[in-house]
């Protein structure tokens, strides 16, 4: 075996240029694949990240009305009673989940004021004592909502950074008054998320598809919802999983657990989880199918490739046809010629991968680089386009290693 490595590598490398002429196709082929393939990983990465987030693996569960979120503002809606503290320790208890919160919500509230400025667009929760954890937030500024807070009716707020930055431009925010349908609420901190992760926004449907609210959010204790909205409104969850891979379950749980309360029997209304790994495995599909014809259409450069190499074998045993007929009269068997021609094609192939390898990772880089398109290398993918070079060259190099081992020693040592 060594023998017929250092005998293909000398013949590989006695005639460089063509060696390399045909090693193109191959290293063009696996080159494409490998960064189409990047590309793919990438961006399957990515839409995972911008739909799950970094790591925090919540799910929302929502009261809806067929597909949409139902909105509070036209009041509670009949048939839908309170989640019942016996509820919600249940979801908590849920062998899947870290910690739930529950809510109540308006997305786009108006009468939100510090003095003449106005969160035009700002969304306002009440929210129970584990909305921060759950949700993963830090407190940048001041203090959370206490205990004392939620029992007393304490009328005060907690505002994230572009809220604060909206109603307080100038700082000072912390001890100062915001009203909310000309109520005082003192706000006591200011709050944002503990990971500082947000979508990679490329193009318009990215904008549509990753758009968090950008007009800043204030939140109230839930006990003081009444106070300015109404009583026995419906709650939102957000449930933390302790895995990402768990988090469909547990929505999917939390919902049936919740949707004990919807009394309703026509299925207008009913609590539904947001199941964010399903969407980000229909985004993925989507971003993948396309890709995949552009790996067929790759591959047809490797077929290309092979069929340069089965030339180049042919012509390389008709060169080396008294060098073959040479050894077969000194006792050399059909199989040590037919090793022989073999090992010089898988070499030249295996060669032509190792190249192609290199030239794919610079080209994924490059069209990353150009177009702004995440790329993520496979490992897998290499080790596998290297096997497959190999392959490409056995199979390629079969009919002229064959033909080199069925030459008549007589016929080949007379041929000039």
């Amino acid at each position: 075996m060594t023998e017929n490595l250092r005998s293909a590598l000398q013949g590989i490398l006695a005639h460089k240029m063509r060696s390399f002429l045909t090693m193109l196709g191959v290293i063009i082929g696996i080159a494409s694949i490998i960064a189409i393939v990047s590309t793919i990983k990438g961006t399957n990465e990515q839409i995972m990240k911008n739909l799950i987030g970094a790591g925090n693996n919540n799910v929302t569960i929502e009261l809806k009305q067929g597909e949409d979120v139902y909105y509070m503002d036209a009041g509670a809606p009949a048939g839908v009673q309170t989640v019942s503290e016996d509820q919600k320790e249940e979801i908590r208890g849920l062998p899947e989940a870290v910690d739930a919160s529950f809510y109540v919500a308006r997305r786009y509230a108006d009468g939100i004021a510090a003095g003449e400025i106005q969160l035009s667009g700002g969304g306002i929760l009440g929210i129970d004592s584990h909305y921060l954890s759950t949700g993963g937030f830090l407190v940048t500024e001041g203090r959370p909502f206490t205990e004392a807070d939620y029992k007393n009716f304490n009328k005060v707020m907690l505002l994230d950074d572009t809220a604060a930055g909206t109603l307080f431009p100038n700082g000072g925010a912390v001890g100062s008054v915001v009203t909310v349908r000309g109520e005082p609420f003192l706000v006591v901190g200011l709050i944002k998320k503990a990971d500082s992760f947000q979508p990679v926004i490329n193009s318009f449907q990215d904008y549509m598809t990753y758009y968090q609210e950008s007009y800043g959010t204030v939140y109230v204790p839930d006990a003081c919802w009444p106070i300015v909205f109404q009583y026995d409104e419906p709650e939102n969850c957000v449930v933390r999983a302790e895995k990402t891979e768990d988090m469909s379950s547990l929505g999917r749980k939390a919902q049936e657990i919740m949707n004990r309360s919807v009394l309703t029997t026509d299925g207008s209304l009913a609590y539904k989880a947001e199941d964010l790994l399903e969407k980000a495995r229909n985004k993925q599909e989507l971003a993948s199918s396309t890709n995949r014809l552009l790996i067929w259409v790759a591959s047809i450069a490797l077929l290309v490739g092979g069929i340069g190499v089965m030339n180049i074998m042919l012509v390389s045993v008709t060169e080396r046809t008294s060098e073959i007929g040479l050894k077969k009269a000194l006792g050399a068997r059909k199989k040590r010629i037919l090793l022989q021609f073999l090992t010089e094609s898988a070499m030249l192939t295996l060669m032509g991968g190792i190249l192609g390898i290199v030239v794919g990772i610079v080209m994924a880089e490059v069209i990353s680089k150009m177009s702004q398109t995440p790329v993520a290398l496979s490992i897998p993918a290499m080790l596998g386009a290297v096997v497959f070079s190999m392959v490409i060259g056995i199979v390629f190099g079969l009919l002229p290693s064959v033909k080199a081992s069925n030459l008549n020693p007589i016929d080949a040592l007379r041929r000039e």
